[in-house]
């Protein structure tokens, strides 16, 4: 027998299904066999389930899905993580830790007091374990994925990738549904009936005890309805959350298709990009070197983490190589392998620990608190009176006409004649018949809170791109600095010009659209594209004259990516080029105003040579841009430079030199007119919000020019003259008050952070606004300043750039074709038209309109007409009407 080196464990070989134990005698190889007798703990496939770590005392194992080897033979067998072959055998790697190895001062230390679930956290070690590693524990290829039957019985065993509510607590329900709210004040008119019969009455009164029993039926009939309400209300928000379906970009059987982020399992490739909400927990295998994670959904922090493909912390919820379940991409992209799904994630493990957070109240809950506040302090009020009266003057003056008996019956009488047992139950109504209306026509809102605040909404704040435009761009002007070429004569020009060659030759190496495969059968302005509408204009252009063939585009390698993002405005490819001799080539495309001051020379068309940018050429090229965007056209310039870097690829010191020093030193290329054409209901909605008394604003990261001129189209500027500008708004401002227009207004983002709490009081004053070149945090200055003024602000976007103005909005709309970070920060959601944000408001309306019908008519039929019949008797002397004949 072949002894093993000083510093290895034995390895033993496990096969779950057996229960019998062998030797074979052949001297190539030897196999124990080994039963687990837990069979709650063993998977379909005769594996124990990575979901129950052992937590034995000194135990811990590793488990590899993807070799069988023993070291006693030194016999290697490895099967490949693609193959359908199911595994019969696995290694066990037992080690064993003695207390005495330990040094004496960790034994000596005290236990601490664990969190929650922190031996679950501690016993995870997907994070500190190579790729490879991680890999071969689910038994997965990371070029290749799952197959489609691994996956289904990994379904099977695990279950749905969701997480479970947890579960109510039905008795603490009935118990408020019955003793809660105002049922509390008339269990004490039952009491105090029930003592008016007996014993206070001599002979027991029966007027007294059908009081009593008359509540109890109005307490029964609430607390039924309440349960009722409840429930109804639970299953119509379900039904609309469950049109919201998030998906996921899984790699399997080698090919990249959409499934349902609940049908994801542990072992799948999964591939995410900025606008994505991530669908389980994830150990990251690639990253594009710029990915950022929004863990605020986790850790309350709303600073942004960068991720990484290696571990940056011993703890699972510190290290960065993990994606968890429900936060937010907010830059880049990456792939991970997915380790943890539904209740065994972190999220889902939060969920348990945070079920039941109460809910701040709306705005209707408010106002109706506080009229409920009055009516009760009326109540009190005029009781103690009628007891002061009683005993003060009743009593004493008249000691036979009013008994204690009939002193208590109109106490009480008072009391349940002022309780709105009506309200709550018109305010449910009203709200859950609103939100089935709402459903009926597509608008989709996450809570009874959104419709309520719905109805307030004075001021709409808009994006452009995807939400007053359709985001199905295409290229319509293309040029270099001192030339533009006409669509039509693309072919021609590409055979005489080697800079239009690379100019679009680089459109399609910096971009990130690719066409659907089982569409590239179809023409070219009809095939589907996975990517933004950018870069599939750009691609649907470049491949129409030629300039996307593969084979061209084989030599040009990407070694590294900078993704776009709404801070930057711009994106960077490294690319080899067999061209250079050393180093590799850098493309820029973004917006000009924010690469033109990056760049010091142009390819120009006249010349076919590189000349330098100087004050003509951007003259020429700052003229172009302002022809194109007058035109409604987006405007994005291409750039390149050849750049050899000092880092070694793939390292953090490489990732840093290239977001300092790619995108300087630049070339510029060309520039592209891009269009996009608004919604056919854009128009009609903002007529629409404006008859109704709301100011529509747009608000854009788009060229200023650019947004004026689509915002005259769809009717936010519906003036001929041009919009004032923040040199006019200056200039009035010194000037007099009484002169001001307060009419349109054109502001870019650079202009916003100058502007003083007077200037604002000011903007906030126009009826049509444009917000152009913003970023994410002026989108939300813009809000919060609106909302400062008194306004109820509704944001209506659908991108990345979109979510903290959705978050901070009165009212968050998103389009349903929007990003998963969009749709988790909205409140409401649109499905298919843009124009249904009117509907909406005007059934928001309606609930108000409602409840005042609800309220006029309970005060003056139920509490006004039931507490005069108590007055008359205890101040004029009238009978009762519960009084004998």
């Amino acid at each position: 027998m072949e002894s093993n080196p000083p510093h290895e464990k034995p390895d033993i070989d496990v096969e779950a299904n057996d229960d019998t134990v062998r030797d074979d005698n052949d001297r190539t190889g030897r196999t124990m066999r080994i039963t687990f007798e837990d069979s709650s703990a063993t998977d379909v496939e005769g594996m124990r389930s990575i979901y129950q770590p052992n937590q034995q005392l000194g135990l811990t194992r590793s488990l590899s899905r993807d070799t069988i080897h023993s070291n006693r033979s030194g016999l290697q067998t490895t099967t490949s993580p693609n193959a359908g072959i199911p595994i019969e055998f696995r290694t066990l790697s037992i080690q064993i830790s003695e207390s005495q190895t330990r040094p004496k001062e960790i034994i000596a230390d005290p236990p601490r007091e664990k969190l929650p679930n922190q031996d679950y956290f501690e016993s995870l070690d997907f994070h500190t374990i190579t790729q490879d590693k991680v890999c071969q524990e689910f038994n997965v290829g990371p070029r290749f994925g799952l197959s489609a039957e691994s996956a289904a019985t990994r379904l099977q065993r695990d279950g749905r990738n969701v997480i479970a509510h947890h579960r109510e607590n039905y008795f603490k329900k009935i118990f408020f549904y019955v003793f809660g709210g105002f049922c509390s004040v008339l269990w004490v008119g039952v009491v105090i009936f029930f003592i008016c019969w007996k014993p206070l009455s001599n002979p027991p009164s029966p007027t007294n005890l059908a009081m009593a029993i008359l509540v109890i039926i109005v307490i029964t009939l609430q607390a039924s309805f309440s349960a009722f309400q409840d429930w109804s209300t639970k299953r119509v928000m379900n039904s609309i959350l469950s049109l919201l379906p998030s998906e996921a970009l899984v790699l399997r059987d080698g090919k990249q298709i959409r499934l349902p982020a609940t049908e994801l399992v542990t072992g799948d490739i999964v591939q995410i990009s900025v606008g994505n909400k991530v669908p389980a927990d994830m150990r990251l295998l690639q990253t594009s070197g710029d990915v950022r994670f929004d863990r605020a959904i986790l850790t309350g922090e709303s600073d942004e983490i960068d991720g990484a493909t290696e571990s940056t912390d011993a703890n699972f919820l510190e290290t960065r190589n993990i994606a968890m379940m429900g936060t937010l991409v907010t830059n880049g992209n990456a792939t991970g392998v997915v380790v943890l799904t539904g209740a065994s994630s972190v999220m889902g493990r939060i969920a348990k620990m945070t079920a039941g957070v109460k809910q701040k109240p709306t705005l209707i809950q408010k106002e109706i608190n506080r009229f409920v506040t009055i009516i009760v302090a009326m109540t009190v009020c005029l009781a103690l009176l009628i007891l002061f009266t009683w005993l003060g003057w009743l009593h004493k003056d008249h000691p036979t006409y009013m008994s204690v008996v009939a002193m208590l019956n109109n106490v009480m009488g008072c009391v349940v004649a002022f309780i709105p047992e009506g309200v709550p139950v018109g305010v449910a109504l009203t709200l859950m018949m609103i939100a089935r209306r709402m459903k009926q026509t597509n608008i989709l809102p996450k809570g009874l809170a959104t419709v309520e605040t719905l109805g307030c909404v004075n001021v709409i704040c808009s994006d452009k791109t995807g939400t007053l435009t359709q985001n199905r761009m295409f290229v319509k002007s293309l040029g270099m600095v001192d030339w533009e070429y006409s669509i039509e004569d693309l072919i021609t020009g590409m055979e005489s010009s080697e800079g239009l060659r690379t100019l679009l030759r680089a459109s399609v190496l910096c971009n990130d659209a690719t066409f659907d495969p089982e569409t590239l059968c179809l023409p070219i302005h009809e095939r589907s594209v996975n990517g933004n509408a950018t870069d599939a204009a750009v691609l649907r252009l470049a491949d129409s004259v030629g300039a996307a063939s593969p084979k061209l585009l084989e030599p040009y390698e990407r070694v590294h990516q900078i993704p776009f993002n709404s801070k930057n405005k711009w994106m960077l490819t490294m690319h080899e080029d067999p061209d250079l001799s050393s180093g590799f080539m850098i493309y820029v495309k973004g917006a000009p105003d924010v690469l033109l001051d990056r760049c010091s020379t142009y390819w120009s068309a006249v010349d076919n040579a590189i000349r330098p940018l100087d004050t003509h050429a951007r003259q020429k090229l700052s003229d172009f841009q302002a022809k194109l965007s007058r035109r409604a056209e987006r405007v994005i310039i291409l750039c390149q430079r050849r750049y050899v870097p000092t880092h070694p690829l793939g390292s953090n010191g490489f990732s840093d030199e290239i977001l300092e020093s790619g995108a300087q030193d630049l070339t510029v290329l060309g520039i592209f007119g891009i269009i996009d054409p608004p919604r056919p209901e854009t128009a009609a909605t903002v007529k629409a919000c404006r008859g109704a008394g709301i100011r529509f604003f747009m608000v854009t990261g788009d060229f200023g020019l650019t947004a004026a001129a689509i915002a005259r189209d769809i009717g936010i500027f519906s003036g001929q003259v041009e919009p004032e500008t923040i040199e006019d708004l200056r200039d009035g401002f010194c000037s007099d008050k009484s002169q001001r227009s307060c009419h349109s207004l054109l502001l870019e983002g650079t202009s916003l952070s100058s502007l003083t709490q007077e200037e604002w009081s000011v903007v906030c004053e126009y009826e049509e606004i444009v917000f152009a070149r913003t970023s994410p945090e002026q989108k939300l200055r813009i809000v919060s300043e609106l909302q400062a003024k008194g306004n109820y602000v509704a944001v209506t976007g659908d991108g990345v750039n979109d979510a903290p103005a959705l978050r901070a909005a009165d009212v968050g709309v998103a389009i349903g074709s929007g990003s998963d970070v969009a749709i988790e920060a909205a409140d409401l959601v649109l499905l298919d038209r843009f124009d249904s944000i009117v509907e909406a408001i005007r059934l928001g309306r309606l609930v108000f309109q409602n409840l005042q019908k609800v309220i006029a008519y309970l005060l003056p039929a139920g509490s006004w007409s039931e507490i005069w019949p108590v007055l008359m008797n205890v101040f004029f002397g009238c009978p009762s009407p519960s009084a004998p004949s």
